[in-house]
């Protein structure tokens, strides 16, 4: 799978001459357009974890939402083995959707509580055609036992399961479908630690069984350089670094990935002096000129206001937009 310039862009609309002629006379204002993703380009070889990584308001989810084909991207192309979905009719974008499938952050609310669990995980192979009435609940009993979960209990509903439970009947609701590629939004968020464990090392033996690979997005850093081959930085819409997870986590070069890095709690670090990342993001409704993150990096210099940096090769496979890396 691979992106490229990928954006998204909330509350655009083009007006009309009346329109128009109205915000030029100061009469109506203009569309106030989030920016949510900004020309980001993304590779994911087969097998490969990728983590996703940045605060909350980056984009990382909206990134992964158009990957998943949930949300339109406003501008850029997407590809699947090597195919673009926007150049496929109707039953083909489907066909080659399926190959992605999404395991969300929230067990209790992506889970509709009016179905039973075998509904849940199988209709969506049966409307694909990729079971038949015969052998539906063999082939949701599969599902749950390969999700860790007893097949027994596919007959009870939602609500009659821990959060844990429902995570992974989320899982095996994807993997129903026979995808190759999971995009998971803080999928482990909403858990509790020891849980979170069971559903990371779930995910890890899926991986080893299936050759899935995954779109990790989290905020937890420490989740992630745990289970991901590679990572990417993103800030306010942009990815600002990205590189093997171990070089990353031992070299990090942009100052908003060393003060990410900065935060993680370390137990060689009992008296190491903790510096907040200075200010708050800003508004993706007016992102700064240049390099978004200019106006709370230390070392941001005159240039950095007015020219975005691009992401260069600082090493082997490792990508960082920084000025400070032009000398």
């Amino acid at each position: 799978m691979s992106a490229r310039a990928l954006a998204k862009r909330f509350g655009e609309r083009k007006p009309g001459r009346i329109g128009r002629a109205l915000e030029r006379l100061g009469w109506s204002e203009p569309a106030r357009v989030t920016h949510a993703v900004d020309g980001v380009d993304l590779d994911l070889k087969h097998g490969e974890v990728l983590g996703l990584v940045g605060e909350s308001g980056c984009g990382k989810s909206t990134l992964g939402r158009m990957i998943a084909g949930l949300l339109d991207p406003s501008s850029g192309e997407i590809h699947i083995d090597g195919r673009s979905p926007a150049s496929l009719d109707r039953a083909g974008r489907q066909a080659l959707r399926l190959k992605i499938q999404m395991v969300f952050q929230d067990p209790y609310a992506s889970l509709n509580p009016r179905l039973r669990v075998d509904r849940i995980v199988g209709e969506g192979a049966r409307l694909q055609g990729l079971v038949d009435a015969a052998g539906f609940d063999d082939y949701v009993s599969a599902q749950l036992q390969r999700a860790g979960l007893d097949p027994s209990l596919r007959q009870r509903y939602p609500h009659q399961f821990s959060g844990g439970q429902r995570q992974r009947i989320g899982i095996a609701r994807a993997l129903a479908v026979q995808p190759e590629l999971l995009v998971c939004d803080e999928a482990v968020a909403a858990l509790d630690v020891s849980i979170q464990a069971q559903v990371l090392n779930l995910f890890m033996d899926l991986r080893e069984q299936l050759g899935l690979s995954y779109l990790f997005i989290s905020h937890d850093l420490g989740v992630v350089e745990h289970i991901s081959d590679r990572v990417m930085i993103m800030y306010l819409g942009r990815v600002v670094e990205s590189a093997p997870t171990t070089e990353i986590f031992r070299r990090p070069n942009h100052p908003y990935t060393q003060a990410l890095l900065a935060e993680i709690p370390r137990l060689d670090a009992r008296h190491k002096t903790f510096t907040a990342i200075l200010g708050e993001i800003p508004s993706p409704l007016a992102p700064p000129a240049g390099c978004h993150f200019h106006p709370r990096c230390p070392h941001a210099m005159a240039r950095c206001a007015v020219e975005p940096p691009r992401l260069r090769g600082i090493a082997v496979n490792h990508l960082s937009a920084c000025h400070l890396n032009e000398g």
